[in-house]
């Protein structure tokens, strides 16, 4: 698929079509070619952290791009307290749609049902209904205030969940920094920060639009952890095998890091 004129846009600035970048990029289609990097790498290792009892706690706050939820079925598991917070009402109704059952909801059963085969203990039915019942809050966001849920206060979280978004709501490395920075302001000392990214990537096509990404490799978003006082404890890169000119990404990272 090939884009002739997509306008340059910035993902918290300008919006997305949430439907349009699920089906793109996370679907169950046979043309979707993402699916290794997009669906089953998180899907794996935020259970493989998970299923460690290495994350302990009760309060869990998810920051991440569009209007996915997959990453979190196995965080369900461990915290039956969460908040998802979004920068767009497009993907907060997308995750609202879709929690409640209502009509035009995305259909997550083959990643759920992915995810209880990675676990080999809870069904996909239930899967889907424990994430629903765990997912409390699901707020919207603004970088630019010191605190970004505002007005909403929420307490420090046991662990934060940061997926694919600080790519795209920063424009140089140390924006970067600072947007890290206020994500981690959610953590309690000791907590754990879980991130995935996509690495090498300058610009994502949903719909019409050409989405600005900030590009970084593995070495840099590393550094900025260890910068900040984190403590890494794992970490895994998976290199691009698929072929789109759909974006420009060479592969994906996660990482589990914790707050001495």
């Amino acid at each position: 698929m090939t884009m002739d004129s997509p306008t340059h846009t910035f993902y918290h600035i300008h919006g997305i079509d949430s439907r349009d970048h699920l089906d793109l990029y996370l679907s169950n289609k046979e043309d979707m070619i993402f699916g290794d990097d997009s669906l089953k790498f998180p899907i794996m290792n935020f259970y493989y952290q998970f299923s460690s009892g290495k994350i302990k706690g009760n309060f869990l706050i998810d920051i991440s791009f569009g209007g996915f939820i997959h990453h979190l079925y196995s965080a369900s598991n461990y915290f039956k307290d969460m908040a998802i917070l979004k920068f767009t009402d497009k993907c907060i109704m997308e995750i609202t749609r879709w929690q409640h059952d209502r009509t035009g909801a995305y259909d997550w059963k083959h990643a759920s049902t992915a995810a209880a085969e990675f676990e080999g203990m809870r069904e996909q039915q239930e899967i889907e209904m424990c994430l629903k019942s765990s997912v409390k809050q699901v707020l919207k966001c603004d970088i630019d205030q010191e605190n970004i849920t505002a007005p909403v206060v929420l307490p420090l979280a046991d662990c934060v969940v940061v997926a694919c978004i600080l790519e795209a709501i920063s424009k140089t490395k140390d924006e970067y920094v600072r947007n890290l920075e206020k994500f981690l302001k959610l953590l309690k000392p000791g907590g754990h920060l879980l991130l995935w990214g996509i690495l090498d990537i300058s610009y994502m096509v949903v719909g019409k639009k050409r989405v600005h990404f900030f590009k970084y490799d593995e070495t840099f978003v590393k550094d900025v952890l260890l910068k900040l006082g984190l403590v890494i404890d794992y970490y895994a890169v998976q290199r691009r095998r698929n072929k789109s000119d759909l974006i420009d990404y060479g592969g994906v990272i996660f990482i589990s890091a914790h707050r001495e």
